[in-house]
């Protein structure tokens, strides 16, 4: 059965996870085994839930409980769930609850590279990409677009990110991704043994169209991109097997990063 709890004491530590710890608290880089994770909406809370994540306790809206968050609410046994009004849970988080669920949830192991690229073929590599939103919508894209992994340069930001965990709508519980311990030589050095080719993604003098028939013929392909702004480090563009561009129209030179990685995932899929 539910645990439902009235708000009655802002003070509560119990509601410290949504109220007073910071991302960077949440994350506990001290003891990773302690870190915690928030994720918004009964549709994304259930893909974790899917993937084996452990809750920790709820907060919603009270009039979700017998509406749009019931069915979540079976699968949690007695988490508990703290409620109130819209405008009681504004005030204690700090912003509107903009789909009315918010769930405490503890962080997974982290993955290891070689284990989730195992029996991949396409895999997305992220060097020091920082804004949340990117992460989220590249996420997304992975998922829908066929890719098997997503690696992360050590500067990366979280994708467990409140933010980005939204935006990916879940899908950062579907893709597996992990992080390398050392960027770029160490990182591509790897994939190379694990029988990647790899493809950065920039405009250079040497950069060939995406749409290159020897790109899609690459049984295995890491496709690498940089972070917003600068794009790719000079050391990674010289360390990688090829670089490709999109070609664009009416003097446009680059896309945001996470529209890039859209395009970039479905030309260079699997054919197979």
């Amino acid at each position: 059965m539910p645990n439902i709890i009235e708000i009655t004491d802002f003070t509560d530590p119990a509601l410290d996870v949504y109220a007073r710890l910071t991302e960077a608290q949440l994350l506990n880089r001290l003891d990773p085994s302690a870190g915690l994770f928030i994720a918004e909406s009964p549709v994304v809370i259930g893909y974790a839930l899917d993937a084996g994540i452990q809750p920790v306790s709820l907060l919603m809206e009270r009039r979700h409980i017998g509406g749009k968050a019931s069915e979540l609410l079976q699968r949690l046994g007695d988490t508990p769930v703290y409620t109130a009004e819209r405008e009681v849970l504004a005030r204690l988080t700090g912003y509107p609850l903009t789909r009315g669920v918010l769930c405490a949830m503890r962080r997974p192991a982290p993955e290891k590279v070689e284990a989730i690229c195992r029996d991949a073929r396409r895999v997305a590599v992220l060097e020091d990409i920082v804004d949340t939103t990117n992460i989220g919508a590249i996420f997304r894209s992975a998922a829908a677009l066929g890719i098997d992994a997503v690696l992360l340069s050590p500067a990366c930001c979280d994708p467990l990110n409140r933010r980005a965990v939204r935006v990916s709508m879940g899908t950062v519980f579907q893709v597996p991704w992990a992080r390398f311990e050392a960027w770029p030589e160490a990182g591509l050095d790897l994939l190379r043994k694990l029988g990647f080719c790899s493809v950065a993604m920039a405009l250079t003098d040497r950069s060939v169209s995406i749409d290159d028939p020897l790109l899609k013929q690459r049984e295995r392909l890491a496709i690498v991109l940089g972070t917003e702004g600068d794009g790719l480090a000079p050391a990674t563009l010289a360390l990688c097997d090829h670089t490709a561009r999109i070609p664009m129209a009416h003097g446009v030179d680059s896309l945001n990063v996470a529209a890039a990685s859209a395009v970039a995932f479905w030309e260079l899929r699997s054919r197979q």
